[in-house]
């Protein structure tokens, strides 16, 4: 802690100058006199490290703020939070464990190294006494992380679900609304910046994975457990399906589920076709949205900008304004997700029960349906309704079938039986469906 002029300071230093970093620093800069007053203190960006320190960013900086040595954040006596926002597992690791052990309080939005590593890293800072923030971690702009800390301390969370990732939201707006194919719409995503030239943790569904990681372990006080989370991405869906979903009433959007029953959580991340008339059902374009349902609260919903520069950075700057408060008053530090003294286990995904949505490409034959819904009986599998669409002999036609509630095992095991049929001319494929019947 430092003083400036004749005020006591907390003194703050950014690793990673990029588009978060940009962020967070303007709004450090340009609000400091808004954050002095609504906090009793003035809250001093010290000095920015990053590689490229050349390239003009639009913020008004001392001369002495900026380095190429990160050291000179994470060593320097007089910084109180060190503010982590490289990204990636390795570098940003070090130095965070580095700037904990020079007893500094961290702020991250690293949501890859907290669901994967984070556990080390919230032991080393309860072992130092320090604190460590991530609300930007999840959902950019939107406070989750502090609605579920703080908000909803009082109730037992039954499920928390939401879209958390905006590229694949993006994406499957626009195949949804222009009919397009996923290559197509990846391709505008790119171009307008909304997508990385290597997508893969988007469209892949790992950066959701993540942010569920964080979220179902604040909610549930489980242990972070990101390979615990059945992961689909939406690389698969097709126009085609996007269609028959709207001819039975719903849409596709790429969800993160966290479900607590019968004493286990689920965790999975997949495409899934929801109604129509659901709130959640109408996010689209690159916006967020997380419902959390608590017994006492029933549910909630929070919707905002998943990413990019103000908004996340929004959220890194709410997080150095609380544990500003923490050092200035001397207050407990906050570390990461408080586990239950009997945490419950992780329900694997063969013991899943939802709705199925299942696209077949049938020959033209007679008896086909038949003994594809003769599979699906024999798997404990119950038929809701179906589509077939018109007969175009000798080629393979669709066959869409959507089910009552039946079990991923029974499931899995009984589209294998239904791919060896020598009528059905390629991979069955499947959509998880949720929402009441």
């Amino acid at each position: 802690m430092a003083r400036k002029g004749n005020k006591r300071a907390v003194n703050v230093g950014i690793l990673g100058f990029g588009t978060v970093g940009s962020g967070a620093a303007r709004i450090l800069v340009e609000n400091a006199g808004v954050l002095e007053e609504r906090l009793g203190f003035p809250v001093v960006l010290r000095k920015i490290a990053d590689l490229d320190i050349r390239k003009d960013r639009g913020i008004r900086l001392g001369k002495s703020v900026l380095t190429t040595d990160a050291r000179e954040v994470t060593d320097d006596p007089e910084i109180d939070i060190v503010v982590e926002l490289i990204g990636g597992l390795g570098v940003a690791g070090e130095l965070i464990l580095r700037a904990i052990e020079n007893g500094k309080n961290i702020v991250t939005a690293n949501k890859a190294l907290l669901a994967e590593h984070g556990s080390r890293i919230f032991a080393a800072a309860g072992r130092r006494g320090v604190s460590v923030g991530f609300e930007a971690s999840v959902g950019g702009g939107i406070p989750i992380i502090k609605v579920l800390r703080e908000g909803l301390i009082a109730n037992r969370i039954n499920y928390v679900y939401g879209i958390v990732n905006g590229t694949s939201n993006y994406i499957l707006t626009k195949m949804t609304n222009e009919a397009v194919e996923f290559p197509q719409a990846l391709k505008e995503a790119q171009a307008l910046g909304y997508a990385e030239a290597d997508p893969t943790l988007d469209v892949g569904g790992a950066d959701s994975a993540h942010k569920l990681t964080i979220l179902a372990s604040l909610a549930f006080g489980i242990p972070l457990s990101y390979k615990s989370v059945y992961t689909e991405g939406i690389t698969e869906i097709t126009p085609q399906d996007i269609a028959f979903a709207s001819e039975l009433g719903f849409k596709i959007k790429l969800l993160a589920i966290a479900k607590a029953e019968g004493g286990r959580v689920e965790l999975r991340v997949h495409p899934t076709m929801l109604p129509k008339g659901y709130l959640i059902s109408k996010v689209d374009g690159v916006m967020n949205a997380i419902y959390v349902n608590g017994r006492e609260t029933g549910d909630t919903l929070y919707y905002g900008r998943g990413a990019g520069d103000m908004p996340t950075g929004s959220a890194v700057v709410s997080d150095i304004a609380e544990i500003a408060g923490r050092v200035m008053n001397g207050a407990r530090p906050r570390g990461g997700p408080v586990t239950a003294s009997s945490p419950m286990g992780i329900r694997p995904i063969d013991e899943v029960q939802a709705r199925y949505y299942f696209h077949f490409a049938a020959l033209d034959r007679p008896g086909v349906l038949s003994k594809i819904s003769g599979v699906l009986g024999q798997n404990n599998i119950s038929i809701a309704s179906v589509i077939q669409k018109d007969r175009k002999e000798g080629e393979a036609v669709p066959i869409v079938i959507l089910t009552h509630k039946a079990t991923e095992k029974d499931v899995r095991r009984a589209l294998r039986r239904i791919d060896s049929l020598p009528a059905v001319a390629a991979k069955s494929h499947l959509i998880r469906v949720e929402g009441e019947e």
